[in-house]
């Protein structure tokens, strides 16, 4: 199978039941994205495919065959961390740093969900072609990510400060 993970390609014969995370863990040895529930409770293993945030673990890898995935290590720019990771670092966005990873590729994620105008639960106006970058809206769309540590203020700085009036990176 062929996979395209962080602009790089790769062959690989997984078990067709192979999860992504496994697939991204074990085979490839991305261990960046964490296993943390196993069963898409809490948003450790959020991964990017094709700029959409998934939970790797609920996803069959072969579903992911030629598609772009993209884990915390392909985000890092040519000139270091990519602005989010230095806003987790600058706000003290973690604290053990588990739940990190999956923060970071789920921000991202919304950040596109955003500027694409797809709604969230707290949207009100839901033909609004814009959607506001508050920090209630912000915690809405970032609630399948949890933080053991209770990280949480810094981590809605952080992403506020680096996509508040911007587009998704």
């Amino acid at each position: 199978m062929h996979f395209n993970v962080n602009g790089r390609d790769h062959e690989v014969e997984p078990d067709s039941r192979t999860s992504l995370l496994d697939l991204l863990r074990e085979h490839l040895r991305l261990t960046g994205t964490k296993k943390g529930c196993d069963q898409g409770a809490c948003g450790a293993c959020t991964v990017l495919v094709d700029g959409v945030r998934i939970n790797s673990c609920l996803a069959l890898a072969v579903q992911y065959q030629d598609r772009a995935i993209t884990t915390v290590e392909g985000l890092e720019a040519d000139s270091g961390l990519h602005a989010l990771q230095q806003a987790f670092i600058a706000h003290d966005g973690f604290q053990c740093g588990y739940c990190t990873p999956g923060q970071v590729c789920s921000a991202i994620g919304m950040a596109k969900e955003l500027e694409r105008g797809i709604p969230s639960a707290l949207t009100e106006d839901l033909c609004a072609m814009s959607m506001a970058w508050t920090r209630d809206e912000i915690r809405e769309r970032m609630s399948g990510n949890l933080c053991r540590c209770g990280a949480y203020n810094g981590i809605v700085t952080a992403i506020e400060t680096t996509f508040a009036g911007e587009s998704a990176r």
